[in-house]
């Protein structure tokens, strides 16, 4: 039998873990990765602050699914296949344990992203899968039931199957060489960004994390907890990029110019806020405020929120005036603050958007368009929320389109 030829476009977690897979489950198969960088892997090796959030520790699809803002009627399938279980025990076997923190995110126990670099670079050898660096492919070209592709330096690469795992693109221009093989996209927009915020009080405690904050879009019922970040630009953390994905379609309708609500102590509102309020003014009454922070907030930002409030340093707990007191409860449970604007990170950019999940087969990745043409991670129409959810989409869609092209020869 001859040997058939598979090509994926795109060296990063979803084209390796393709690459691989489908060369370890057929041996007849040519395996010929392609990356238009210079750079494999490179997202991998930024990721969770280069320690490489694997995956999260979901075990049940269900759950799974809610962290997904786009793709999760598609993933039910998906996940069938492949799911978290599999990947751990996939880089288990492979001599890569991985640990889980308390907020359920997945790394190598190393605490190395290059672990994870190393595992896949070393797999892709055993497996014979052919690595080109600085292949920029810019046409395609389906006949006869054979892919010609047409390299940016005027090289052509023909193949039999085509996988493309070339990740998200931030502009629509971008996917017109995929729109020629008859695809559509659904437009791409930012996901996973930061708030850019010019107050000059807040943006002075940059490095300052509020561990527990609720922050939702003003005029709407957007709205995520967890832990929050001050920058020297605005708003980052857990919290607000969970909140910029799950609003990611709004808040490009907005131009990214809106305003957000926090409340800082979000086990309170500003009633149940006043009632401990009463009882502080008992408790430590001639303590000053600005002395006694009695909610476990940072200090620097527990000065900041009576700066807002206009709370002298020398007032007392039992001196608190009426009108002061309420603005406090107000700052602390619905602070509103304007954004102007948002920041990504090139190397972590996430986005929302890309092709048609209707377009392609769940169960097997291929295009329902072009007969023996796959996708895997991120170029689809499905993102994830922070914390080893886009990883997942990855390693599964990647390993579900090796198994069913390992499968048509």
């Amino acid at each position: 039998m001859n040997q058939k030829i598979l090509v994926v476009i795109g060296g990063g977690a979803a084209g390796f873990f393709c690459a691989i897979n489908a060369a370890q489950q057929n041996s007849l198969l040519r395996v010929i990765l392609v990356e238009k960088t210079s750079k494999l892997l490179s997202k991998v090796r930024v990721s969770g602050g280069g320690r490489c959030n694997v995956t999260h520790a979901c075990f049940t699809i269900s759950e799974m699914l809610k962290k997904y803002p786009r793709g999760e009627s598609f993933l039910k399938k998906t996940f069938q296949h492949f799911f978290t279980t599999d990947t751990i025990e996939w880089f288990k076997k492979r001599g890569v344990e991985l640990k889980t923190e308390d907020d359920g995110r997945m790394f190598p126990v190393t605490n190395s992203s290059q672990t994870i670099i190393e595992c896949l670079i070393k797999e892709a050898n055993v497996n014979r899968v052919e690595v080109m660096l600085n292949a920029d492919v810019k046409n395609i070209e389906n006949k006869n039931d054979t892919f010609n592709l047409s390299l940016a330096d005027g090289r052509l690469l023909p193949c039999d199957f085509l996988c493309i795992a070339t990740g998200g693109y931030p502009k629509s221009t971008q996917f017109e060489w995929l729109m020629k093989t008859g695809h559509t996209i659904a437009e791409p927009i930012p996901s996973l960004f930061t708030f850019n915020i010019s107050d000059k009080n807040l943006t002075t405690l940059m490095g300052v994390v509020v561990e527990n904050a609720m922050v939702k879009i003003a005029g709407t019922k957007l709205q995520q907890q967890g832990p929050v970040l001050i920058t020297h630009w605005g708003l980052s953390g857990p919290g607000i990029l969970k909140l910029s994905a799950w609003a990611a379609l709004e808040l490009a309708k907005s131009n990214w110019q809106f305003a957000i609500v926090v409340n800082w102590l979000p086990q309170y509102n500003e009633n149940t806020l006043r009632d401990k309020f009463q009882l502080l003014r008992f408790e430590i009454a001639a303590q000053k405020i600005i002395n006694k922070n009695p909610f476990g907030l940072p200090n620097r930002f527990w000065e900041y929120l009576l700066k807002a409030a206009e709370i002298k340093e020398d007032c007392r707990w039992t001196d608190l005036p009426a009108k002061e007191q309420n603005k406090l409860l107000k700052v602390i449970c619905t602070h509103t603050l304007q954004v102007k604007g948002k920041t990504t990170f090139k190397e972590e950019f996430v986005t929302a958007g890309g092709i048609q999940l209707n377009e392609i087969d769940a169960n097997t990745m291929q295009s329902k368009i072009v007969p023996n043409l796959f996708f895997a991670g991120e170029v689809i129409n499905v993102d994830g929320i922070t914390g080893g959810f886009n990883f997942q989409n990855a390693w599964t869609t990647g390993w579900v389109a090796a198994k069913a092209i390992a499968s048509c020869i």
